[in-house]
């Protein structure tokens, strides 16, 4: 109970955390896209990462993320045209259109970063997946640490917010015991809450 406990509150005091330093890349872990359409979830991601680039506190923003069967579009590739449309420069945004699961986008992500001599990232995800997508980010190389976003249907309740407390609690202890993805935990595995 003591472990469960104190990752759940390590889960918690991490998603608080917004850290503006300066880093190399910034890296948009992927979400939904409907035919080329971010859905809320990763809109709310990117436009955070918008941010962060505008502010000089990083040179390049990574999307991530792969493809669902049937689709026509990754949501990496999604991701990059959302913010060459809002005036980032094409070679300024690294799609990275690989991984179906937090720890696969994490590796693709790292492994093109370190081909760029990219060595420090800040994980723009929702709050609550911000202490588990660091800690595969670290797994995978690169000096990592978080700026989540604060908008979007993942943290508007407190409902909302417990449910995604407690479920990656399960999915961190599961990486850190298995150095795996959990499968059920990962957010397009399980119905959307709301």
């Amino acid at each position: 109970m003591l472990v469960v406990g104190g990752t759940a509150f390590r889960v918690w005091q991490v998603a608080r955390v917004d850290d503006w330093t300066k880093a190399d890349v910034a890296i948009v872990l992927g979400a939904a896209q409907y035919n080329g359409v971010p859905s809320d979830v990763l809109a709310a991601r990117l436009e955070h990462a918008l941010g962060l680039y505008r502010e000089g506190v990083v040179s390049y923003i990574a999307t991530t993320g792969g493809r669902q069967p049937g689709d026509n579009f990754t949501e990496g590739q999604v991701g990059k045209l959302w913010l060459v449309k809002r005036g980032v420069p094409e070679d300024k945004v690294l799609q990275v259109g690989e991984g179906a699961d937090t720890l696969g986008s994490l590796r693709a992500v790292a492994s093109v970063a370190q081909e760029r001599s990219l060595n420090t990232a800040v994980i723009v995800s929702d709050p609550w997946h911000s202490l588990r997508a660091r800690t595969m980010a670290e797994d995978a190389g690169l000096k990592a640490w978080t700026s989540p976003t604060r908008v979007g249907p993942n943290v508007q309740t407190r409902e909302t917010q417990l449910y995604y407390i407690k479920r990656e609690t399960g999915a961190l202890l599961y990486y850190r015991l298995m150095k795996a993805h959990a499968g059920v935990f990962e957010e397009f595995n399980l119905p959307k809450i709301g």
